[in-house]
């Protein structure tokens, strides 16, 4: 029994009608944020502690409420929050020219039928890897830890004082970061801070870029402060190094920015993916040991228990019958089988349609149970917000079109080369949706067994955040494709397109392998740069207690554009200086964790608020439908929206810093 948990009683309040509206709401809200902010940073933010958050305050009112039901919420919120990791992938079907649009019910499709597979194949795992595992599970305790401090109708003042105050904290950090960037796109405060400037006469160049996004800002406080200091190498070596010396190697004449965006997109670009991909794989590699050790002995001990305790098994370890388990996995393979034909088909494959559908199905139930043990595991080692689904990515795409290159491109003529690419990036979004559901699923049955709740009715809640999301991130995709575009894609302006750093390298990667027309030497030197990093960062490691270099950051900081790393790095820094003086104050926990929901809070807001504008943008044909002033008001609005960009955080800071004291 959990501590501080009442007794089990089964007829408890659990998955309720208004639990699952209330998680439902929650998921498009936070989802649309999540795919939104993951295309622009490449970085997506965890959503069950918020989301727990704002349900004990909702919930609260209603008689009944209970830990269990606030779990619920949580648990579906954090499905769909997950899910949005789809954008590593189905962007890349953009980017290599095969879709202009997310076609709603074939993205749909591919979101909830891998997502569901997510779910059916960590059911058999949960025993195995949760209940007799010693595994931490850092974010699922977290969770379970702020659900049993206000979760439930037994709640003591202090923790209504408490849940009162994280949701004050959300909700003004939500709108005061929308009305920033309400002002931003009236023109009146500048977007960024930029300049971009010639270094020699052989036309090298240089520049940088800060954005002022509060929700920026606010994922270098999430992150924190290593990962935002290697974000900072990785930005040093992208533009103090690696864009100055290529664009002095082409001397392309031209203006300093329009030179530098020119670099960094076709050079720079993929040295970052060379460096995420060799960290990402590294990580994987490291993983290995403990992975396929953990998986031996938690199942042997599963099989052990179950042995002998199958028919009187307590409310708490019922899970989803293996019979319904299985026949809702083959209810998905279907018509995953049925799409594969049908894309393979459209995609004038005709010739080897058996060898796709039946290779395809197969390559999916294995990579997928696959993928589903390993994130399940590294999920619980390291947390599902850490875990590497890059890596993930990299493996499921290098094996599809290695084996598309084998079996299936000899029998093709030369010119179907693009078709098998786009085969190999929508085989690799229904594994990679398998992946990120897997990778999320056993962190929330940790949190439902630290509550004491119901297994089957949390896998019950998964699917349904998992069908949540499904039917909001395809519209929100197309919607964001339309307004920005992403970078690399002809069209698109480099100043507004969204990054989406993991599908550009996974496409480029398939495309690599299918149609050998990728320029591997920039993926090699950017491969070098990360042995050298993961070096470092071991003998940092080894040398100090706190002192991290993580590769897979000063990657992301070599690939994203100096727009978006440069205000992540300023936010960790602020958010560690945040912390450190909250670990000197009386209540520092508490402190700490307002901050966490504030930044939250601030993510949602401006990327909820910027869907909104994109969606303006796309019906009007209009690149600037809020503008008040021209571009003559350039050089004010870049003093206006910066001083002001410092005072509201300032403002913000002391104001939670006083909330959680009390005196706010």
């Amino acid at each position: 029994m959990s501590a501080n948990l009442p007794p089990v009683d089964d007829n408890r309040t659990e998955l309720t009608a208004r639990g699952v509206i209330l998680g439902v709401v929650i998921t498009v809200v936070f989802t649309a944020a999540n795919v939104f902010f993951g295309l622009k940073a490449g970085l997506t933010f965890a959503t069950s502690i918020p989301a727990a958050v704002i349900s004990m305050a909702i919930l609260r009112y209603f008689k009944g409420a209970t830990v269990q039901e606030n779990n619920i919420v949580q648990t579906i919120a954090s499905a769909a929050g997950t899910l949005s990791s789809i954008i590593f992938v189905l962007p890349g079907l953009i980017m290599i020219g095969w879709w202009t649009g997310f076609p709603y019910w074939v993205s749909f499709a591919i979101c909830a039928l891998g997502g569901i597979l997510g779910v059916m194949y960590s059911i058999p795992l949960r025993r195995a890897l949760v209940t007799l595992s010693d595994l931490p599970y850092p974010e699922g305790v977290a969770c379970a830890e702020v659900l049993k401090v206000g979760g439930g109708e037994d709640a003591s003042a202090d923790s209504d004082a408490e849940n009162k105050a994280g949701l004050m904290a959300m909700v003004w950090g939500s709108v005061v970061a929308a009305v920033f960037a309400v002002v931003v796109q009236t023109k009146v405060f500048a977007s960024d801070v930029a300049q971009y400037f010639k270094l020699n006469d052989r036309g090298s160049v240089s520049g940088y870029d800060f954005n002022l996004s509060f929700a920026l800002f606010a994922v270098g406080h999430l992150v924190g402060l290593w990962v935002g200091v290697a974000m900072l190498v990785g930005a040093i070596i992208g533009w103090g190094w690696a864009v100055p010396h290529y664009s002095g190697l082409a001397a392309v004449v031209g203006a300093a920015a329009d030179v530098a965006q020119e670099t960094w997109s076709h050079k720079v670009r993929f040295l970052g993916a060379g460096t995420i991909g060799v960290a990402a794989i590294w990580t994987l590699l490291k993983l290995v040991k403990p992975v396929v050790s953990g998986l031996a002995g938690a199942m042997a001990a599963a099989r052990v228990r179950a042995a002998g305790n199958a028919h009187t098994l307590p409310r708490t370890e019922q899970d989803m019958p293996i019979g319904i388990v299985a026949l809702i996995t083959v209810l998905c393979l279907a018509p995953i089988g049925w799409l594969l034909g049908s894309f393979g088909a459209g995609a004038g494959l005709g010739s080897s349609l058996t060898t796709l559908v039946i290779g395809g199905v197969a390559f999916v139930v294995l990579m997928s149970f696959f993928v589903s043990a390993v994130c399940g595991y590294m999920a619980g080692l390291i947390g599902s917000s850490n875990s590497p689904l890059s890596g993930v990515g990299i493996l499921v795409v290098l094996a599809a079109a290695m084996l598309l290159v084998a079996g299936v491109k000899p029998h093709l003529p030369p010119e179907s080369g693009k078709a098998l690419v786009a085969f190999a990036l929508f085989v690799t979004a229904v594994v990679f949706a398998v992946a990120a559901i897997a990778n999320n699923n056993l962190q929330d049955l940790k949190t439902g067994q630290l509550v004491d709740a119901t297994p089957w009715k949390q896998q019950v809640a998964l699917v349904i955040g998992v069908l949540a999301g499904a039917v909001i991130i395809p519209p929100v995709l197309d919607l964001l494709n339309h307004a920005y575009g992403f970078a690399g894609v002809p069209g698109a302006d480099p100043a507004k397109a969204l990054a989406a750093p993991q599908a550009g390298l996974i496409s480029a990667l398939a495309q690599g392998v299918i149609e050998n027309n990728i320029d591997w030497s920039l993926i090699a030197v950017g491969a070098v740069i990360g042995v050298v990093i993961i070096v470092l960062d071991a003998v940092l490691g080894a040398t100090t207690k706190s002192v991290r270099l993580p590769a897979l950051a000063v990657g992301l900081g070599i690939y994203l554009p100096t727009s978006t790393t440069l205000m992540v790095v300023v936010g960790a820094l602020v958010g560690a200086y945040f912390d450190h003086r909250a670990d000197r104050g009386p209540k520092p926990e508490a402190t700490k964790q307002l901050g966490v929901l504030l930044a939250s809070g601030m993510i949602v807001g401006e990327s909820l608020i910027l869907v909104l504008i994109a969606a303006i943008v796309a019906f009007t044909s209009n690149a600037a439908p809020l503008a008040l002033v021209g571009d003559s008001f350039a050089v004010p609005a870049v003093w206006i929206g910066g001083i002001a960009f410092a005072a509201v955080m300032f403002v913000l800071y002391r104001w939670i810093s006083r909330l959680a004291l009390g005196k706010a």
